[in-house]
């Protein structure tokens, strides 16, 4: 028995990795973060439970995991996105290890891939910025030292951030002073969801263009100078040299 910690990717049912489907398709136990997961992603599942976790508590999550384990039964344990990433899988994985309940993590489309590709967008080029800084802004959980805002921000590299659009006035506060009023910004909620919605513009107006519309959670917000870079260099990944 194993219990298979499975990325379902952003939302579109269609970017499950082959792996994930498979898994999720033949695993007699499925446990699923519904406020996240769409249930189209567990289309053609044969599993005899199938339990939405986003009322559980972990101790309740555990218990289900202990006992498809005594019964010898495999568990799909699907999250959104790349369950590596603010997936809440390592207090799951510290249970299981303590119990000897085997596990698998595979992986998935993250929300930041979705992002870019609703954006058309290449989150590095050459010359503009060769480095992608994945976060979330603090709120209840503080941040280590020296990973505020702030202080990622002064690299001026692509900056994808996580959980933090309710406070997209305090974001951008922060980034301003590093990145200039005339840098690219991006909302995007729900990528590849069909309610999918985008705002962009620059840290001068992001803060009234968002405050527009109902966007509230669910949304990642994108910085730098990739989003709106005409006239960049080529890589040299196709270059003529290459011959």
């Amino acid at each position: 028995m194993t219990v298979f910690f499975i990325g379902a990717g952003p939302g579109d049912p269609e970017l499950i990795t082959v792996k994930g489907q498979r898994l999720v398709r033949a695993c007699p136990v499925i446990l699923y973060a519904g406020s996240l997961v769409p249930p189209a992603v567990l289309e053609g599942h044969r599993a005899i439970q199938v339990v939405d976790t986003a009322p559980l508590t972990l101790d309740e999550i555990v218990a289900l995991l202990e006992d498809a384990h005594a019964r010898g039964r495999d568990v799909a344990r699907v999250h959104s996105g790349d369950p590596s990433l603010y997936g809440a899988i390592g207090e799951q994985i510290r249970r299981l290890r303590k119990l000897g309940i085997p596990y698998e993590v595979v992986p998935g489309v993250t929300a930041t891939a979705a992002c870019a590709a609703s954006l058309g967008s290449e989150l590095t080029l050459p010359g503009i910025s060769q480095t992608l800084i994945l976060t979330r802004y603090a709120t209840k959980t503080p941040m280590p030292e020296g990973e505020a805002l702030s202080d990622l921000a002064r690299h001026r590299a692509t900056m994808a951030i996580h959980l933090g659009v309710r406070h997209i006035a305090r974001i951008v506060e922060e980034l301003r002073p590093h990145y200039g009023d005339a840098c690219p910004v991006a909302v995007i909620y729900r990528a590849s969801w069909p309610d999918e919605e985008r705002v962009t513009g620059t840290l001068a107006d992001i803060v009234e263009k968002v405050r527009a519309t109902d966007i509230e959670r669910t949304a990642l917000i994108l910085v730098g100078r990739v989003l709106g870079a005409e006239g960049f260099a080529d890589s040299t990944l196709y270059g003529a040299s290459k011959r």
